[in-house]
């Protein structure tokens, strides 16, 4: 399961201090229905109190999204190692956090239209590991030019603007994108709607898709099947009473896409598993998008070698 770091835990923690939990678990439910009813963070986010709601409820979740996400983007650019870090919609900062754990960064840039969330983005890195950053209280449908950046991520940023505004906000930022490009989204039909018409605008303008995709061709799926994948993160003892959940960890879908300037990434795109393998006696059965499209893979149990290999992988898992 993917935690937080312990910094980030603790900085939480020390933001609780003396706040009723009721008064938390209330506001973080406001936030969840505004948000579920489609509205965006300058209608939920309106005090510290919502911002430090928003952090305990969801910070985890998008950190381990973003976690996996460039976890997957080491993997596929193994020589990439970003410097600087534009943070697009940055919220919290979880993807700040996630990204300071995979690679050595020396720059960040928060953009963010929200003041709660920058403020409290700050607090939370007080005594952490991340470099001081640079606050833009800006919404990205502004004009720009946003500041240049090794890599870029807006993550779960694009479902709080418009559908028509989205494919500029996107121009936007990869010309901001000096190497990666990372975008994370719900994992839901609709988020994954926003990351395939996100692909084809990147893909016209030149960039290279890394993951997850094998292909620059239009994606095979047809609805009602969406591409999407699944981590596991636990959960606090306030997370729960803040969600008013019983279960110690939770499962967050996410979609997201990686595309690259042209020369950064010189990892093989094998076949992507895109649901759970299913194991049976015969052997393991897999569903993957391969560079020739959608394909249904079976593996022998008595292919003794491969099936070994078939058992190791997991949902998300490239071949």
């Amino acid at each position: 399961m993917s935690e937080l770091p312990a910094p980030l835990r603790a900085a939480i923690a020390r933001e609780l201090e003396g706040v009723g939990r009721k008064g938390l678990a209330e506001r973080a439910g406001a936030t969840s229905a505004t948000y579920r009813a489609g509205g965006t963070s300058a209608a939920a986010i309106r005090s510290a109190e919502d911002a430090l709601a928003y952090a305990l409820t969801r910070l985890p979740a998008t950190y381990a999204a973003c976690v996996a996400v460039f976890a997957e983007a080491a993997r596929m650019a193994p020589g990439f190692a970003p410097k600087r870090l534009l943070d697009a919609g940055s919220g919290t900062a979880a993807a700040s956090w996630a990204a300071a754990g995979q690679w050595e960064l020396e720059a960040l840039t928060w953009l963010d239209a929200s003041a709660p969330f920058l403020d409290m983005a700050g607090r939370l890195a007080e005594d952490g590991p991340l470099p001081q950053a640079d606050r833009l209280r800006a919404d990205l449908t502004g004009a720009g030019p946003w500041p240049r950046a090794d890599l870029v991520v807006a993550s779960y940023a694009l479902a709080e603007i418009a559908e028509a505004r989205q494919a500029d906000v996107v121009r936007s930022l990869w010309a901001a994108t000096e190497g990666l490009l990372a975008l994370v989204e719900p994992g839901t039909p609709a988020g994954f709607g926003r990351i395939l018409a996100a692909r084809s605008a990147l893909i016209a303008h030149g960039a290279e898709v890394l993951a997850p995709c094998p292909h620059a061709r239009d994606c095979p799926l047809a609805s009602p099947d969406w591409c999407h994948f699944s981590i596991r993160l636990p959960r606090s003892r306030e997370h729960r009473m803040a969600k008013g959940a019983e279960l110690p960890f939770e499962d967050e879908k996410f979609a997201y896409l990686i595309a690259a300037r042209p020369g950064i990434a010189d990892a093989d795109r094998g076949a992507r598993v895109l649901a759970h393998p299913r194991a049976g006696k015969p052997g393991i059965e897999l569903k993957l998008c391969g560079p020739q499209g959608l394909e249904s893979r079976f593996v022998a149990r008595r292919e003794k070698q491969a099936h070994a290999k078939a058992r190791r992988l997991g949902w998300g898992d490239a071949l």
